[in-house]
């Protein structure tokens, strides 16, 4: 009997048609997500089709649409950022996933884990002698930022140091970009920097953030690490091993949010997987490099009065 199923996939996506307003140092998440989900299609036996949407969410519908009617066994949307979507539905026997995004009807999602790639990346720091840690953050409008400045505080929470408002600072707004961003960053490092008591290391919300960062500080006469530490964020491999020194950076994991993405909807397809009723959460690894300085361990004496750290 010739069987029902198509073997088809449908994956919808921004990656191809790059948006022109995107800095060529940006990152390209999505295509890396992409590629995540090729690898993984590899061995399904089944057939993946692409779609673009050149940057324009009303082209969604459509594509949708004329994957259905080609009868594809499930669909992938993959987002270029951590975001929420609106997509409009599919039928009852299309299984849909989507990859670096979430809507509010529940549609089985896999999400990077940011809360805990800032915790593990601010843990790292404090197991290196720091505890007067900034963190300039990406733009408070997006959903990322709220998760890793929940791990920023409850990294420092768990060491008991004491969380300083002073230190943390949004360095970037949706429209900071060229001079503008720049300028907002640097007012950013002159905050932190010139507070009484300044910070040994900064956290940068993403590697493009800490790359601007280093030509700021070097024409203060900042010396990295000696001077001040610096952390990035995203473990963009052509920014974190080209700077001088090598950045740390908290990884984002993208090629294994769309192997994760793939394999969840392959599941789904075939009845080996139930549609997850809460996101998966993906993390990644701190990827350590020769921008962050060990500190010396603070010396604790005991007297007659108590305890002194020096």
């Amino acid at each position: 009997m010739r069987s029902n199923k198509s073997g088809l996939v449908g994956l919808i996506t921004g990656a191809i048609s790059l948006s022109p307003n995107r800095s060529e140092n940006a990152g390209l998440p999505d295509l890396y997500i992409v590629q995540g989900i090729q690898r993984a299609m590899e061995a399904s036996g089944k057939t993946l089709l692409i779609a673009d949407t050149g940057g324009q969410m009303d082209r969604v519908p459509q594509l949708i649409r004329t994957f259905e009617e080609h009868r594809v066994e499930g669909l992938l949307y993959v987002a270029d950022h951590h975001r929420e979507v609106s997509l409009p539905p599919v039928s009852s026997t299309t299984k849909m996933v989507l990859a670096n995004c979430f809507d509010d009807k529940g549609t089985p999602s896999v999400l990077p884990n940011d809360y805990q790639g800032q915790l593990n990346l601010v843990n790292s720091l404090i197991a290196k002698g720091h505890r007067r840690i900034a963190y300039l953050a990406l733009s408070t409008q997006l959903v990322a930022t709220g998760h890793r400045i929940a791990g920023y505080k409850d990294a420092l929470a768990a060491a008991n140091v004491v969380f300083d408002p002073a230190l943390l600072v949004p360095a970037e707004v949706d429209i900071a970009e060229g001079e503008a961003g720049v300028q907002l960053l640097w007012d950013a490092i002159d905050r932190v920097l010139a507070l009484p008591d300044p910070p040994t290391v900064i956290c940068f919300g993403n590697d493009r953030m800490a790359m601007r960062a280093y030509g700021i500080l070097r024409s203060r006469g900042v010396a990295l690490p000696d001077d001040l530490s610096v952390a990035g964020y995203d473990g963009h491999r052509l920014i974190t091993e080209t700077l001088y020194p090598t950045l740390t950076s908290a990884e984002l994991p993208y090629a294994a949010i769309g192997i994760r993405a793939t394999e969840l909807l392959l599941g789904m397809i075939n009845g080996n997987a139930d549609a997850p009723t809460k996101p998966i959460l993906v993390g990644g690894p701190v990827t350590p490099g020769n921008s962050v300085k060990d500190l010396p361990a603070p010396i604790t004496k005991l007297s007659s009065i108590g305890r002194t750290t020096l």
